[in-house]
């Protein structure tokens, strides 16, 4: 172990590495930018293989946000490594950013921070974070912002297409906690402490309570089965869209899981519905 030398070979995925290679490379520029208060926070970027830096490009931002994981790491995310290169192919920057909070190895003050407040800290930084990366990077075009999540990164997506609307104007939001209190305790009560000695925390971390602020264009992607986020959450967010006269776009995929891994073709029509919301609602292309 000391040494990291391979003991045995089980698999070594060399013609996959090879394709993977084709579509993704060392195409991430890891980075560090202002995230407000004098705090920076790690992120990547990635560009178009045509890249012309003279021209203004669209970006799109793969956001996560909350205290279980990270984006921002020299990792193989599988699917969404893939997804992300292809995205890039077609003429966007995408980029994305780790706020406080997340498990990154920087102390107990970081990950202490969001403690009882998920989603307030964050959504603040991560446009404070985008907003910077423009900065220096005159290719960036933040008239043309477009984010996206799962999850967690879902949630994180409402909250930033409801309080910061005049930045995020496209959104693609899959598999979200629009309320927190409909959340499992394990989670939502490690992070936010109980719902009744925190009610005030709740309330201000769920993007359900800033939907009258939605402007751009979302898209709402839920499996009814989903047995980790129940499927309830986002019932409850389109009852309330629907109440404001919110336009919005949803999509259900009966009876799929959290990962919507269950059915024939189900993970490919998702990321294709996904990638077909962004080229409709934000082009892709420099201008």
């Amino acid at each position: 172990m000391p040494e990291h030398k391979p003991a045995r070979v089980v698999q070594n995925n060399a013609e996959l590495k090879k394709k993977a290679a084709e579509i993704v490379g060392d195409r991430s520029e890891f980075i560090q930018v202002d995230a407000g208060d004098g705090l920076n926070i790690d992120g990547w970027v990635m560009k178009p293989r045509n890249f012309d830096p003279t021209r203004k490009y669209p970006i799109v931002v793969h956001v996560y946000g909350e205290p279980a994981g990270v984006t921002a790491a020299d990792s193989w995310f599988g699917n969404r490594t893939l997804f992300h290169g292809a995205l890039a192919d077609e003429g966007y920057i995408v980029a994305s950013f780790d706020n406080s909070g997340t498990p990154s190895p920087k102390g107990r003050a970081w990950r202490k921070s969001i403690y009882g407040s998920v989603g307030v800290l964050a959504s603040k930084q991560q446009a404070a974070a985008l907003r910077s990366l423009a900065v220096g990077r005159p290719w960036i075009d933040l008239s043309r912002v477009a984010v996206w999540g799962w999850s967690g990164g879902g949630s994180m997506t409402d909250n930033l297409m409801f309080r910061s609307p005049d930045l995020y104007k496209v959104g693609v939001s899959v598999a979200a906690v629009p309320d927190q209190t409909l959340y499992d305790s394990i989670y939502q009560e490690r992070y936010m402490g109980l719902p009744g000695d925190n009610a005030k925390g709740y309330h201000d971390g769920s993007p359900i309570h800033f939907a009258e602020r939605l402007r751009g264009k979302l898209l709402i992607i839920h499996g009814t089965g989903d047995d980790n986020v129940h499927f309830q959450g986002n019932q409850k967010l389109i009852n309330r869209l629907v109440e404001l006269g919110k336009p919005f776009d949803f999509m259900e995929y009966p009876n799929r899981n959290h990962g919507l891994t269950e059915g024939r073709g189900t993970l490919l029509h998702a990321y294709s519905l996904i990638a077909r919301y962004l080229t409709e609602h934000l082009p892709p292309g420099p201008k």
